[in-house]
């Protein structure tokens, strides 16, 4: 297959194209390296690899490389609810513009993948036991009420798939520190103490390989899977706050954690996520919390630099 990805050096980015180009895909990735990001050089020697350096939202740039492809992965993002709130008009113009443009310039006949975020439940609705994606959207955060717009026009122009990550965690080429998991165990590490605000919000999580398993288990099977959305994350961590820190604790005993009495975290998103959905199209997640933590620790051996966030 010929595959466009935005973004392709970003976090997911650098995860899923080094598996498309292993599996044989012609891969084209369009992205600014806004974060000065080496994560692609490991596979510049890849002759069915394109690298663009450029702007997901300048237009005869982006009609230019979606000619002739077959799937397109609009991975480039203005990524978090800090950054969406930073700048939301490059919130705007990145998470929902830009794919907005990529509707206007492809073939009816080109699929599209698309990363959506859970985080469009926002909060537990009372008398539901599990977020299934029968249930409303209601985000709670410009993040999340952009991404949530952006699922509804591709699915309304059809040949579509999104996918509603959960909390992704794991060590990356591109690597954030941001993300819950990996900010945890990052100051688990370093700082040995944890102080939560609402321990008890709940979240779902994914490991980035897996992540990266489901673009391409979605691709393989886009014709069962098609204009539907797709939970994606682990069924076995749906994980409070402190639920999280008591798994890191098992492989770092030393880690303290301990919640705050008074303060409140910025971030309210607080949900159980069933996701039987994906797992009866035939994906079944392969990295384990406990082994994404154990990664982590490892990779922090590695990368002690707080440039490698969003925040």
């Amino acid at each position: 297959m010929k595959i466009l990805v935005t973004g392709g050096a970003g976090y997911i980015g650098s995860v899923l194209v080094p598996e498309l180009l292993s599996a044989g895909h012609e891969v084209t990735v369009v992205d600014n390296f806004l974060y000065g990001q080496t994560s692609l050089l490991d596979v510049c020697n890849y002759k069915t690899l394109t690298v663009v350096r450029g702007d997901a939202r300048d237009e005869k740039l982006m009609a230019e490389h979606i000619k002739g492809k077959d799937f397109i992965f609009p991975l480039a993002c203005i990524v978090g609810v800090p950054a969406c709130d930073r700048d939301p008009v490059a919130a705007r113009t990145v998470n929902l513009e830009a794919v907005q443009l990529i509707l206007k310039l492809r073939e009816p006949s080109q699929k599209i993948i698309f990363p959506n975020t859970n985080s469009g439940y926002g909060r537990m609705q009372e008398g539901v036991a599990y977020c299934d994606e029968t249930n409303p959207l209601e985000p709670i955060s410009l993040y999340g009420t952009l991404k949530v717009q952006m699922e509804k026009e591709l699915l309304e122009s059809g040949n579509a798939i999104t996918l509603r990550l959960a909390t992704v965690f794991g060590a990356s080429p591109r690597m954030r520190m941001d993300l819950l998991v990996n900010d945890f165990v990052y100051r688990a590490l370093t700082d040995r103490v944890v102080v939560l605000f609402e321990a008890h919000f709940m979240r779902n999580y994914i490991h980035v390989r897996d992540v990266g398993r489901a673009f391409i288990h979605a691709m393989e099977n886009f014709e069962a899977m098609k204009n539907e959305p797709y939970n994606v994350g682990l069924s076995n961590a749906n994980l409070s706050k402190a639920e999280l820190c008591a798994e890191i604790k098992k492989e770092l005993p030393k880690f303290v954690y301990v919640e705050s009495a008074i303060g409140k975290d910025p971030d309210k998103r607080d949900y159980i996520v069933n996701n039987a959905k994906i797992e009866k199209a035939g994906f079944l997640p392969q990295v384990s919390l406990k082994e994404g933590i154990a990664e982590l620790i490892k990779a922090y051996e590695v990368v002690r630099r707080t440039e490698f966030t969003n925040l």
